[in-house]
């Protein structure tokens, strides 16, 4: 006879097993930890099989516990789709969408489209993750993100996806820099100084050194770091030049702590997507903030 496996004490084993701790785990989710092992062990004996190993540096998977974790993850996704679809059937816009958004999104567009989505639909609940935009992808294809926004060249059979933002690239540089008093620049310019550089490896990462080596210049790397933000402060430090989108500037709207000029460029256009996993129906509160989002 198969016995009742407790939701809530699945939803405590995955926990434990993404913090690599049950201490961690208990925090996280306000829960003492005695408490949340008793919960773990009861699961444990519900499954018949040992799913985590103990020790005083921490706990980790046994082979049934990784089977678990990921059968556990499926189920949960599941079932808060499940709540969502009752939900739309019931003429209820309400419950929670995940969305994952690039940094260009996140910090130049998202706060305001949201606050109003917000404003017109108090009973959802948005659950923002930053992500990559090839992460983005994947998420939406796994069916672990409702609803993503980044950059895609190309829209991936399985998804559905809408204009979201138009987003060109600048440059922004120190004031007082030899190039500041420009209108536009050429990307060959640009190179020619030090680069503030934004996230190794990723999207943006990768296209300036794909133009550089198609353009045949060196890209000098002045300090690298993970975020716009911090590429505006290293800027405004006199640590170099960058090349951002637009957006990556809207907390500065205003400042004269650095120059933004025009990149003149055929690649300079930039434009961002809303996308999602084809299905139909959707959730309604799904379908609601695709509709707030889209241009």
């Amino acid at each position: 006879m198969t016995h009742r496996i407790d939701p809530y004490s699945l939803h405590l084993f995955i926990v434990a097993a993404q913090q690599g701790s049950l201490a961690r785990a208990a925090a996280v989710e306000n829960i003492a930890a005695s408490a949340l092992s008793r919960r773990i062990s009861e699961l444990e004996h519900a499954f018949g099989a040992t799913l985590l190993s103990r020790s005083p540096h921490g706990i980790s998977l046994t082979d049934a516990g990784r089977v678990a974790l990921d059968g556990g993850q499926r189920l949960e996704r599941g079932l808060e789709a499940l709540v969502r679809d009752v939900q739309s059937l019931n003429g209820q816009v309400a419950g929670s969408v995940r969305l994952y958004a690039n940094a260009s999104a996140v910090v130049g567009f998202l706060p305001e489209r949201l606050k109003a989505f917000r404003a017109r639909y108090p009973r959802v609940e948005v659950e923002l993750q930053e992500r990559l935009s090839s992460d983005i992808v994947r998420a939406c294809l796994d069916d672990e993100a409702d609803i993503g926004v980044g950059m895609v060249e190309q829209v991936p059979n399985g998804l559905d996806a809408w204009r979201f933002a138009d987003d060109p690239f600048i440059v922004v540089v120190p004031l007082g820099h030899p190039l500041a008093d420009r209108n536009t620049l050429r990307f060959s310019e640009v190179l020619g100084y030090p680069l503030v550089r934004v996230q190794s490896g990723g999207a943006l990462d990768r296209m300036l050194h794909e133009r550089g080596a198609a353009a045949k210049l060196a890209i000098n790397v002045s300090v690298t770091v993970n975020s716009f933000d911090g590429v505006c402060r290293m800027v405004d430090a006199g640590l170099g030049v960058a090349i951002v989108p637009t957006s990556a500037t809207t907390a500065y709207a205003g400042s004269d702590r650095f120059v933004k000029i025009a990149l003149n460029e055929p690649w300079v256009s930039r434009e961002l997507h809303v996308f999602t996993l084809r299905r139909n129906p959707r959730a309604a509160a799904v379908a609601a903030l695709i509709d707030a989002l889209k241009i």
